[in-house]
């Protein structure tokens, strides 16, 4: 059985956010208006967190991408009082939006604030609606979203695989971030393949996770730049 992780590699990210780009682009991400944004109502999948290092007035800021990290252990889905929210045996954490009564007990549970509200029905303005991905459904008002890891894709490479009578094979499943990454600082797969990019990039000496202390075994590791460990999160 896979177990689906991502490897975010630092010291290549130029925080071009082509990620968020692709990210709203292949999963129906409505538009917000500068108003909402302003509001702190912004629908992005993955965001780009300031990751600050040393003191005023001798700062260094990085950015970094920020997908839903897919917990092993995940609270989100702890205190889903309908659980509309679930973890896979592949280890994907899924929104069945169908369920969601947005209560945002999940947005509230989750230490990364990876979790976005539905404040508004939404809106898909001048040719925007006619690219929508029929491959995704578009979220009503009233619902929590999240990042998929684009599982959408995974099924359609299970149809493919079994088509081609042949198992699932490394790179069949890449999500619409990781694609398109031009630096290629991006690496997904199977966290249980010994010999897989992922696999290996999860077990470099510069690796770490996010609030590791808190026990939720994110699945998303970042590989930090040189010598640096991570400074202070500005969410």
């Amino acid at each position: 059985m896979p177990r689906w992780g991502m490897v975010i590699d630092l010291a290549k990210c130029t925080a071009c956010q082509a990620c968020v780009v692709a990210c709203e682009s292949e999963n129906n991400v409505a538009c917000v208006s500068p108003e909402e944004a302003g509001r702190r109502r912004i629908l992005s999948w993955i965001n780009l967190l300031p990751e600050i290092e040393g003191e005023y007035p001798h700062l260094n800021m990085r950015l970094m991408p920020l997908p839903c990290l897919h917990c092993d252990s995940p609270p989100c889905i702890l205190v889903c009082p309908v659980g509309a929210t679930d973890l896979s045996k592949e280890g994907l954490v899924r929104q069945t939006f169908a369920r969601c009564i947005g209560c945002r007990y999940c947005t509230n549970g989750c230490p990364y604030t990876r979790r976005v509200f539905n404040w508004f029905r939404p809106e898909f303005p001048g040719d925007l609606a006619a690219a929508l991905n029929p491959d995704v459904s578009v979220r009503p008002k009233g619902v929590v979203e999240k990042c998929t890891f684009c599982s959408h894709r995974l099924l359609k490479a299970r149809e493919e695989a079994k088509a081609a009578k042949r198992p699932l094979a490394e790179g069949d499943y890449v999500p619409a971030c990781v694609e398109v990454c031009p630096a290629g600082a991006m690496y997904f797969g199977d966290l249980e393949q010994h010999d897989s990019a992922v696999s290996q990039g999860s077990r470099n000496a510069r690796a770490f996770r996010l609030l590791e202390e808190m026990g939720t075994r994110p699945k998303v590791i970042h590989l930090s730049e040189g010598e640096w460990s991570g400074g202070q999160t500005r969410s």
